[in-house]
């Protein structure tokens, strides 16, 4: 089973709900593999610190430069949207072989494989290419992560809006909680669940994934 962990938008929780994904499920004894292709806002110098680093932490790998370079083959140092980024070091993002990189990986025999993509579900990855574009290239199975924050549920159903316009059914939708929740997590998820017609999670702040998250994606 590959998943995709998107999100509806930057700095939601994508990373931590990954790792929280790889803890639970090597906890329970699956086999499980994650890749971040392209990452950017990259600082080798302190490349434990960032979105590959913290998930090779999770898997419970060293981070140097070859296990980098494997969950990460496109780095990129501005921290802005991946195809920005990539023209600042007069570079772009080879879409192609991104998506192919994503096929290849899920090909692979394992319980579990996560990819988690760069920025938010409409951030582009090239000049006319999106992250929602190469979910669909890469034949994986979406989960969108939302934030808690004031003017979530908008946001989560915008997202949830283009998935379904792109014919892609996302397996859940995990609302990361921010550090400003205007109400609890499960008043957020009772209203966003009257219009989302998706399975709701949430996780608190220091909290790992819910068993039940890890066994709908294992079932899916």
């Amino acid at each position: 089973m590959a998943i995709f962990v998107t999100a509806t938008g930057t700095d939601v929780g994508k990373t931590y709900v990954t790792c929280a994904l790889i803890r639970e499920a090597k906890r329970i004894g699956l086999s499980v593999r994650a890749y971040k292709p392209v990452i950017s806002g990259f600082n080798e110098a302190d490349a434990q610190e960032s979105d590959t680093g913290r998930i090779l932490h999770a898997l419970g790998r060293k981070c140097d430069r070859a296990s980098i370079q494997d969950l990460s083959p496109w780095r990129f140092a501005a921290a802005l949207s991946a195809e920005m980024a990539a023209e600042r070091e007069g570079r772009v993002v080879p879409f192609d072989d991104v998506a192919a990189f994503c096929r290849e990986v899920a090909a692979r025999t394992s319980d579990l494989c996560l990819i988690e993509g760069v920025g938010g579900l409409m951030s582009p990855i090239d000049t006319r290419r999106t992250n929602l574009d190469l979910i669909v290239a890469s034949d994986a199975r979406p989960l969108l992560v939302a934030g808690s924050y004031l003017g979530t549920i908008s946001h989560t159903l915008t997202a949830l809006a283009a998935l379904k316009a792109a014919r892609l059914e996302p397996i859940a939708v995990v609302i990361s909680e921010s550090d400003a929740s205007p109400v609890p997590m499960s008043e957020l998820i009772e209203r966003l669940g009257a219009f989302a017609r998706v399975p709701l999670f949430g996780i608190g702040r220091d909290q790992g994934a819910p068993r039940a998250l890890l066994d709908l994606i294992v079932k899916a």
